[in-house]
């Protein structure tokens, strides 16, 4: 039993983190598809997703589910960028707050949504299953920047309404564009600082 459950682990990993690498390639983002959930390796995650393996959905919400909380997910959660809890910060007099995420995380994040509902849903999967997951999370405004959840809610939705690859392209020449805007600001910055 054990030996199955480890196996099954590794498996929905290393298929997850396939289809993500697969996903960010065709949205530009290779570095970030190369290094997609690696401390999902690390003895605190892996042990946990072993432990609390089933195959059909995330082992951090069994985890939860007995013990309360997902020790797995406290450690994941703050060492992956693109997970929406890693972009919070305490401002005092105010609480928690949601910091903007960097548009290639975000879009590291709508492949890894995908790819998540893609391994769990298996042959039942929908085009339209990570909108709708996105949807049913009914994400709190202190948990999420509403430019993150407006940029996150068109993407999924384009998913869901022209399908995966029209999608990527569309999230590609988004990438692009934000990396020419940030480039030439920086430019500006270089010259007015040489004047």
């Amino acid at each position: 039993m054990a030996k199955n459950k480890f196996f099954g682990h590794l498996s929905t990993v290393v298929r997850h983190r396939r289809l993500v690498r697969r996903f960010c390639f065709k949205c530009g983002l290779y570095r970030q598809g190369l290094v997609h959930d690696l401390s999902k390796f690390s003895p605190c995650e892996f042990i946990a997703g072993v432990r609390y393996y089933t195959g059909n959905c995330s082992p951090n919400d069994l985890e939860r589910k007995e013990i309360g909380y997902s020790s797995a997910w406290l450690h994941h959660k703050g060492r992956n960028r693109h997970h929406l809890e890693y972009w919070t910060d305490y401002k005092k007099d105010v609480g928690i707050i949601p910091i903007e995420m960097p548009l290639k995380y975000t879009a590291e994040m709508c492949c890894d949504r995908i790819a998540a509902c893609r391994i769990y849903n298996g042959e039942k999967y929908r085009q339209g299953d990570a909108y709708e997951y996105f949807i049913q999370s009914k994400l709190a405004p202190q948990l999420i920047h509403f430019s993150t959840w407006e940029k996150l809610h068109e993407w999924l939705s384009a998913v869901r309404d022209e399908g995966e690859e029209r999608a990527f392209l569309m999230i590609k020449k988004e990438l692009r564009e934000d990396k020419k805007r940030k480039n030439n600001g920086n430019i500006r910055k270089v010259e007015i600082k040489a004047e």
